[in-house]
């Protein structure tokens, strides 16, 4: 009988050539999938640091500069031409102490004009014054003629009624007496009571010019010492700053040209950006260096108004100690915000830029590996770790602009 023999197909030829190929092609494709992407870098080129464990303190630095407690502006209240300067910036000065003289002739004619009017206008009331004075005497000489004249017809009167009563006098003449005594009578009564009411009105005409008179007395001094103003002198003693007064040149009113410090003490001014806003308060203490001694101050004002990205703070000295300050001079101001406290502190750098502080390259050896972290607070010099780096590692702070989709690095030498 005989044997069947099978005959071998070319398509299972052809998958037993293809399978070996299909699982290397699938291999290659799952190395490349899962390998890390890694980059060759040299040593020098990157900066490394050791995490601590270290005491972590959270402060803030930043520049303030020494301003004096009090300072007045040297105004120029009127107007001119520099003519004469009698002192130079920097000066000690003491109040009333003559700084610089102003010339203006316009105004000095103006002036002139008005205190002209205003003396004028002084004597018409002064005047008006006297005639109203006058009027009062001539009043009481007619009151003076009127009562004699009443004591004539009244004693004439009393004389007559004598002698009609004894059928002396004539009744006619008895009549025209008694009449006459009447009519003066009456009359000195109501001359009487016009020169009390004129006498009352004149007393408050003279009170209210007295009144005007004072008030032109009063611009008049207030003009004169305006004059003056020509004439630059110190508000205060004290030392002066910022001044700068040209000859010849002309300043208008209300311009300042100095500032005068009263030398009792000074104090710090910062602008601080506004990331810092909510965490500073009153009172809040810090530390300055000074003659190479650590000067503590305190925050005095918080002045919350945002200009540019920052705001403005105030800083006492808390030391009674007094320092040999200057205007300007600049500090660097440490500020605490909390108190000290035990922990893994990470130095900081340029790497935070690309990672926002969320994984950053551990180095081991001639490696350094991607890892996941994570930062807490920090100041200008740390960041406080609060997970994914331990004590004693080692990781890589300086920048990681050419490394961010890259996961393993290779370190030469």
């Amino acid at each position: 009988m005989d044997t069947i023999i099978a005959r071998k197909t070319n398509k299972n030829k052809y998958l037993l050539i293809a399978l070996p190929i299909i699982l290397l092609f699938g291999y290659f494709v799952f190395t490349s999938a899962t390998k890390k992407r890694s980059l060759t870098i040299k040593r020098a080129e990157i900066t490394i640091k050791t995490v601590e464990n270290d005491f972590f303190e959270d402060f803030m630095s930043f520049q303030a500069k020494a301003v004096p407690l009090n300072s007045m502006l040297v105004n120029i209240i009127e107007g001119g031409a520099v003519q004469e300067i009698f002192v130079e910036n920097g000066d000690r000065v003491i109040k009333g102490q003559p700084l610089a003289r102003l010339y203006n002739p316009n105004a000095e004619l103006a002036y002139m004009q008005q205190e002209t009017a205003i003396i004028e206008q002084i004597n018409n009331l002064n005047k008006a014054k006297l005639d109203l004075r006058n009027q009062e005497l001539n009043l009481a000489k007619d009151l003076i003629a009127i009562e004699h004249d009443y004591l004539d017809a009244k004693n004439l009167y009393d004389l007559n009624k004598k002698l009609f009563e004894q059928e002396i006098l004539a009744k006619n003449e008895w009549e025209k007496t008694k009449e006459n005594y009447r009519f003066q009578k009456e009359r000195m009564n109501i001359i009487k009571q016009s020169v009390k009411k004129e006498k009352l009105a004149n007393q408050i005409q003279i009170g209210q010019l007295n009144q005007s008179i004072a008030i032109m007395n009063k611009s008049l001094d207030i003009l004169r010492a305006n004059k003056q103003h020509f004439l630059i002198t110190a508000p205060i003693s004290g030392r002066l700053s910022s001044f700068e007064p040209i000859l010849g040149k002309t300043y208008s009113q209300n311009t300042s040209i100095g500032f005068i410090d009263d030398m009792k003490g000074y104090k710090l001014i910062a602008d601080v950006d506004e990331f810092y806003l909510d965490k500073i308060a009153e009172k809040q203490k810090g530390t300055v260096s000074f003659d190479n001694k650590t000067i503590e101050v305190q925050i005095t004002k918080v002045i919350p108004e945002i200009k540019s990205g920052r705001f403005q703070v105030e800083l006492d000295f808390v030391s009674s100690e007094k320092l040999d300050l200057k205007q300007g001079l600049s500090f660097g101001v440490k500020l605490n915000l909390s108190e000290k406290t035990k922990t893994k502190v990470l130095s900081k750098g340029s790497f935070y830029e690309e990672t926002n502080g969320k994984w950053i390259f551990v180095v081991n050896g001639n490696k350094a590996e991607r890892r996941a972290i994570k930062l807490g607070r920090e100041n200008p010099l740390y960041y406080e770790v609060l997970g994914g780096l331990k004590a004693d590692e080692k990781v890589i702070t300086s920048s990681y602009k050419d490394y961010k989709q890259i996961e393993l690095l290779d370190i030469q030498e």
